[in-house]
């Protein structure tokens, strides 16, 4: 991870908005952002990867996030927000055209395809139809996120 005054500030603002959520296996949500900021290469990713969740996941709104960082930041954040009604395909091919956006959203689902964060637990998705259908919709992402698809 790469610590800066701005990237200390958005790792306390994540972890206070995330506070108490926990991911589909009962593990402390923060761990994946934390994850997806340990692999970004600078402060802007960084941040944009601790924040990426925030608007879309807790009370927490833009407006608040474009008041302390910069709008490199913000922009990216307005694109990771997938907004309820808008088709998920098209809201990754609005995110290809952002390269903070995109390298945010191609950890996020390298991470969120990675089924061995589930090894000893419940999961919510147990049955393989589910599991197929996940995978070829993260696939598909994929995809469109490196020019693969339209």
């Amino acid at each position: 991870m790469i610590y800066t005054a701005l990237t200390n500030k958005a790792m306390r603002i994540a972890y206070d908005a995330h506070h108490g959520q926990v991911d589909k296996c009962g593990q402390p949500y923060i761990f994946h952002p934390y994850h997806l900021a340990e692999q970004m290469p600078d402060e802007v990713t960084t941040c944009a990867a601790l924040l990426h969740d925030v608007v879309e996941d807790t009370s927490t709104t833009l407006e608040e996030l474009e008041s302390t960082f910069p709008t490199e930041v913000t922009n990216a954040l307005r694109l990771l927000t997938h907004e309820p009604g808008v088709d998920y395909f098209d809201y990754v091919r609005a995110i290809r055209g952002n390269e903070v956006a995109k390298a945010v959203k191609l950890a996020d689902l390298a991470h969120n395809s990675d089924e061995t964060r589930f090894a000893g637990c419940a999961r919510t998705d147990a049955d393989e139809a589910a599991r197929e259908r996940r995978r070829a919709k993260y696939a598909k992402a994929r995809a469109i996120l490196e020019g693969a698809e339209a």
